[in-house]
């Protein structure tokens, strides 16, 4: 579904679809009349008259796919969450402490369907662009529902395999700090793609010709920048990597010194995947591919990083049990 929302968005196919209708619209143009119905609509819209004027009716048949196979598929997630939570919660299988999250969970799916018709909107005006802070709040919500339903399969997952219900609530404080600093980052790449900066320097390790390029926070007041200039929205995705770049490094150090070699690999794997995408996003002018492949490498690190948090969380529990089973005898002295 990210993946997906990355494409729609790199084939300009999000504005294709004028209409909100959350019932109805699952069932796409089946006739030639509606088409024309539907392309009409499209014709008076801000996207078609500045950017797309004269695109024929097969040209907005190619940008209506993508953005119609996102809504259904957004639809179609919801359902294959609703009903299955329906059944096992009337069989009583659900674990009572995790009912309430499984229903915050269904209640934030709702509300990203919300975001998403309300991010659309925004470039339904004299702009025809998606305003960079709804599309960042719409790829964030996405990508904290992901991570918080990820989260929540590997603690039942670790149930399962009678790992007690007390060591999933184990936190690890500087994964948890690196898993925030991943989020953040996904942020600063909304803001990216919402200002198009990804386009404005095409070059790497450089920005143009010098590492901190001029025009750094120009706008008045300065912190505008951070969110509206294309220069210092790129300058800061570009540090903000770099800083992680080196604590997730270190990190995946320290845990394949304390043996936890799978969880090393698979972070270390995602972060160096995600880093190459992005150069290459950058150097060959955001490609479709490559472009959707970043916005989901995002989701894998962040996968990555969860499964080694919670890792060591547990390893830690099991290093905690043994140490208790092996001094109990001698504490407990001869029967």
């Amino acid at each position: 579904m990210i993946i997906l929302g990355g494409v729609t968005r790199l084939t300009h196919s999000g504005l294709s679809m004028v209409e909100w209708r959350p019932l109805l619209g699952i069932i796409p143009p089946l006739t030639e009349a509606e088409w024309m119905r539907v392309f009409t609509i499209y014709k008076a819209s801000p996207e078609y008259q500045l950017i797309n004027f004269g695109m024929d009716l097969a040209g907005f048949k190619s940008i209506f796919l993508f953005e119609y196979l996102h809504r259904v598929l957004g639809r179609l997630i919801g359902m294959l969450y609703f009903v299955p939570l329906v059944i096992f919660w009337m069989r009583g299988q659900i674990p009572s402490d995790v009912k309430g999250r499984l229903v915050l969970f269904l209640i934030l799916g709702g509300c990203q369907g919300l975001l998403g018709w309300f991010m659309v909107k925004s470039g339904l005006v004299d702009d025809p662009r998606v305003s960079q802070y709804r599309l960042a709040s719409h790829l964030g919500l996405a990508i904290f529902l992901y991570s918080c339903l990820v989260w929540l399969a590997f603690e039942l997952h670790a149930r399962a395999r009678g790992v007690q219900k007390s060591a999933t609530a184990i936190l690890a404080p500087w994964p948890i700090a690196l898993i925030a600093l991943v989020f953040i980052m996904c942020l600063s790449g909304a803001l990216v793609a919402g200002t198009r900066a990804g386009f404005a320097y095409s070059t790497w390790p450089l920005m143009g010709n010098s590492f901190i390029p001029d025009g750094l926070y120009s706008m008045t007041p300065w912190w505008k920048s951070i969110f509206e200039d294309i220069t210092t929205v790129q300058f800061n995705h570009r540090m903000f990597a770099y800083v992680l770049i080196v604590l997730i490094g270190y990190w995946c150090v320290d845990l394949w010194g304390k043996g936890l070699r799978l969880a090393s690999a698979c972070v270390a794997v995602a972060l160096t995947v995600q880093v190459l995408l992005g150069i290459s996003a950058l150097l060959l002018h955001v490609p479709v591919a490559i472009g959707a492949a970043h916005q989901g490498g995002s989701a894998v690190l962040l996968t990555a990083l969860i499964f080694a948090e919670r890792s060591l969380a547990w390893s830690r529990q099991t290093v905690t049990v043994n140490r208790t089973a092996s001094v109990m005898p001698a504490q407990l002295g001869p029967a």
